[in-house]
């Protein structure tokens, strides 16, 4: 295991710059850090790739000197809080990464999400990796023409009472699930089967706090299942527009107390409302944040520090940061990273 890095040590709010992969579609790039307190970005670039498009970005749970960084190039790693990179050493095909799990069962076991739907695991915190056998069938109006045939695999989460239950949300291709640590895996689609609207997933959460409860968000909105992802249903949330789907974006339980839940959302991947949902009861109810600001993006990322829930952030797809001290009750707004507007990344610790 790693040991614990967090005595004496500041939190930072970590925001990685990207965009689409797809053809004609723009893509910032960049990696830059925000001391808590402080207003002055930092560009991190030792050892990065030139022009790096960060789109997901994790800090160890137990030892915040350890980042990982999921770039057009395959995963990076540091071990000084960003200082300073590495490229993990990992058998890939070179596609962008666009998700890091550490089991929160045991964080020894990391877990990276690739395009086209590939899932590599560790199980000795990074030194060797296993690519996994993700053999699904995609339902066909996912794979049909003209529709996303990249299969990004944008979330991952795992059980803490069942730890070989993995869940994986992909984006135009529904929730996948694996009851054996990764070595089988299946689709998800029972419940979510009306158009690739309710198959684009952005997030999942395996519910710590109710075991068998599992939340997915994506463009649809969210959905929840009680037992294990074998059936769901719609949850309505507030709509800015009126319409009964709300997009979702990043989904997140706080750290110690996993009844809390925060969901960043807008009215569309492209639109002039930001929001933030929030539970207090697990995810039975949701309702709408005040945060005392009006985010005029769509908000895209979300991050609280594993070890100061009190801390959060979240972004924008538009370039705002906002962050709050007291576990969501007020929000704060920082100038935007000098680098771009694109935010695809954010993490804290």
């Amino acid at each position: 295991m790693a040991s614990s890095g967090v005595n004496d040590q500041r939190s930072y709010v970590y925001l990685g710059l990207a965009g689409e992969t797809g053809r004609d579609r723009v893509v910032q790039s960049g990696l830059y850090r925000l001391a808590d307190g402080s207003e002055e970005w930092e560009a991190l670039q030792h050892g990065l790739p030139d022009t790096p498009a960060i789109r997901t970005l994790a800090v160890h749970p137990l030892n915040p000197d350890i980042i990982y960084a999921g770039t057009q190039h395959g995963p990076y790693r540091s071990a000084d809080r960003g200082e300073h990179w590495e490229k993990v050493d990992i058998q890939d095909h070179g596609l962008p990464v666009w998700s890091v799990l550490f089991h929160p069962y045991d964080p020894d076991t990391i877990f990276i999400g690739y395009e086209n739907c590939e899932i590599y695991r560790s199980d000795d915190a990074g030194e060797r990796w296993l690519r996994l056998p993700v053999s699904v069938r995609f339902p066909e109006i996912t794979t049909a023409p003209n529709s996303n045939p990249v299969k990004r695999v944008l979330m991952m989460d795992a059980s803490v009472a069942e730890p070989d239950h993995l869940y994986a949300a992909v984006e135009v291709g529904g929730t996948l699930r694996s009851t054996d640590g990764g070595d089988h895996w299946e689709n998800l689609s029972h419940g979510q089967y009306l158009n690739d609207d309710t198959l684009d997933m952005h997030g999942v959460v395996a519910s710590r706090w109710r075991p068998g409860a599992v939340i997915g968000i994506g463009r649809a909105g969210m959905f929840h299942s009680a037992d294990g992802g074998d059936h769901w249903r719609h949850v309505q949330l507030e709509s800015p527009t009126g319409k009964p789907m709300v997009y979702c974006r990043d989904i997140h339980e706080v750290p110690g107390n996993p009844r809390k839940l925060f969901v960043a959302a807008g009215a569309d991947f492209q639109s002039d409302t930001g929001m933030l949902f929030y539970s207090g009861d697990g995810g039975d109810s949701w309702n709408r944040v005040d945060m005392g600001l009006h985010p005029p993006h769509t908000m895209f990322a979300l991050a609280i520090d594993e070890h100061r829930p009190a801390l959060m952030s979240c972004a924008t797809n538009g370039g705002e940061v906002y962050s709050s001290h007291d576990g969501g009750e007020s929000w704060v707004a920082h100038k935007p990273p000098p680098g771009g507007t694109q935010i695809y990344a954010l993490a804290r610790g």
